[in-house]
């Protein structure tokens, strides 16, 4: 079937929804409605779809185009649930379970015939994590299930007319509502109005003298001070304190007028380094093997089972600054003290990563500067997996994973996924050529000709469409809740394994074969070459390109995205 994606942005949902629609055979396109209403009308000129399905959007489908076309809009609120921040009101009002409702489109918002539903569990988590993972396996299961039903020709969706369907509007949930006392409120609440706001749209407070939004929130057990006050400084992040605790905040955005050049999501603490150089919070530090009943944030935990050993990082956005890229490899390197036959790599949950941290090189006094340090620091880090021959190194996707966090990955010998996860194994779209070895590690794993086609058409990936291609190398088909389980499950099989000294032995005879005929550092000294010259040359795309991303200003052109039908190979 021919389908028409509208959305916002190709957001992680919508590409989801893409790649696994076209998995099943579907020829789907994307046209982002921010580009305007005429660009959807030209859209459906152009492509005649068959269904219009909308995976994420900000703004109401047209009138006409939702007469003239049967379009379904994916509303993250179960059956009966109206208004547009359905997913705030679920963590404010401390809600265990919610769901995804599919309904067709039509004059009053999100009142339409019902084509599929799902519920979903509700974690403490951030909204932006919950949305990514319970909120978009729900999603794609209902979105599935109503193509299905549409397709077939035979369903009736139901009205929600239904008396057994109860109708709630909730209004938008404003910054009045997510406002923290810090005199007042305790911990507990503290955390869940930063956790309803941490990627959008942040909690509006004052630190010093500005107005800021707090993005993210994680509880602390061992500071304390008056309400409000900065405590202390760990990873980027700051430590607040609230009336009978305190809390971390990886991230601050400053608000538009409070005069700071880039009003934009970055490291808590550099945003208050550059307001008050002369501020001095102390460091925290904390062990990466945390002792047992430890409550406190940290970014990067490294710990052992038995042979397997797991360094477990948690980057907000999955974007890793070179701060970021070096912490972590100290902590690689601090593994590989340990004597283990099996190091897993990744988070729990969430994203794995997404490559250099775009938002930090855009707030540098030299951003050219400091892409190329940053690459460089992430090289060192995809270097030092590449070359570990005394143990099977994996890397656990959890989530997304894109660009030169998705080549970290295929730098280990082992990649395992989730099935929600969403590739995207390219860099075009940031005008950039890569690095981080994808000339060595992508070809090798999928063929010199479907590594170009990924690198050039740079369409998301699915899970199921990655391990059939060989980009990985186990689909794990477990929850959110269940993925660390089952990956310290595998391990302990793998770690357990008798053929496993021999597997050792043969990857590092392989690297040193493949060393002979072209040493790793030739690829990365090519890779390299062609970096430098994009950002150090001011008029390369990549610049305008970056800071439209950063600074979510528009940027690209509005026809459609399109891509061959069905698989992309």
């Amino acid at each position: 079937m021919d389908i028409l994606l509208v959305a916002s942005a190709f957001n992680s949902l919508t590409q989801r929804v893409y790649a696994e629609l076209s998995d099943l055979g579907h020829r789907v396109d994307v046209v982002l409605a921010s580009h305007g209403a005429d660009a959807v009308r030209a859209a459906l000129h152009e492509l005649r779809p068959e269904l219009v399905v909308a995976p994420m959007l900000k703004s109401a489908i047209p009138e006409d185009v939702w007469r003239d076309h049967t379009c379904l809009i994916v509303h993250p609120g179960p059956p009966g649930d109206r208004g547009p921040s359905s997913l705030d009101w679920a963590v404010a009002d401390r809600a265990t379970h919610w769901g995804v409702t599919v309904l067709q489109a039509e004059a009053a918002m999100d009142a339409g015939p019902i084509w599929a539903a799902e519920p979903f569990p509700v974690p403490p988590v951030g909204k932006s994590d919950l949305y990514r993972n319970e909120v978009s396996d729900a999603a794609v299961t209902a979105v599935l299930t109503a193509v299905r039903r549409y397709a077939e020709g035979s369903y009736k969706p139901r009205p929600q007319s239904d008396k057994s369907i109860g109708v709630v509007w909730r209004d938008a949930f404003r910054q009045e509502r997510r406002r923290i006392d810090w005199e007042q409120d305790d911990t507990e609440t503290v955390l869940r109005k930063l956790r309803g706001a941490d990627s959008q749209p942040g909690v509006l407070d004052g630190l010093l003298g500005r107005e800021v939004f707090l993005h993210g929130g994680h509880p602390e057990d061992g500071l304390r001070g008056r309400p409000g006050e900065l405590l202390a400084r760990r990873a980027g992040a700051v430590c607040r304190a609230t009336r009978d605790g305190a809390v971390w905040i990886p991230e601050l955005r400053p608000r538009k007028n409070s005069g700071d050049p880039s009003p934009f999501r970055r490291p808590a603490a550099s945003v208050l380094a550059a307001w008050e150089p002369s501020l001095e919070l102390p460091e925290a530090p904390v062990p990466l093997n945390l002792p047992p009943g430890r409550v406190t944030w940290t970014d990067i935990r490294y710990r052992q089972r038995g042979d397997v050993g797991f360094l477990t990082f948690s980057f907000p956005g999955g974007a890793m600054s070179t701060d970021q890229c070096r912490r972590l490899l100290a902590a690689y390197e601090h593994a590989l003290s340990h004597p283990t036959r099996v190091l897993v790599l990744g988070g729990v949950r969430d994203f794995f990563s997404n490559g250099i941290h775009l938002n930090v090189i855009e707030a540098a006094p030299d951003p050219a500067e400091e892409s190329w340090i940053n690459l460089n620091a992430m090289d060192d880090l995809v270097e030092a997996v590449l070359r570990t021959t005394d143990r099977l190194v994996v890397a656990a996707l959890a989530g997304n994973a894109a660009a030169g966090g998705a080549m970290l990955a295929l730098a280990a010998d082992q990649v395992w996924c989730r099935a929600g996860a969403v590739l995207n194994p390219h860099y075009r779209r940031m005008g950039l050529y890569g690095s981080e070895f994808w000339t060595y590690t992508l070809p090798r794993r999928v063929g010199a000709e479907y590594a170009r086609r990924l690198t050039t058409e740079a369409l998301p990936v699915s899970a199921v469409s990655a391990e059939r291609t060989g980009l990985v190398d186990r689909l794990v088909p477990a929850a959110t809740a269940d993925f660390p389980g089952e990956v310290e499950r595998l391990a302990a099989e793998l770690a357990a394994d008798p053929g496993l000294e021999q597997r050792i032995a043969t990857k590092a005879a392989t690297l040193a074969a493949d060393e002979r005929e072209r040493p790793l550092a030739a690829y990365r000294e090519a890779e390299l070459a062609r970096m430098h010259a994009v950002f150090f040359d001011p008029e390369a795309p990549y610049h305008a390109l970056r800071s439209a991303f950063v600074r979510k200003a528009p940027a690209g052109s509005p026809r459609p995205l399109t891509a061959p039908a069905g698989n992309l190979r």
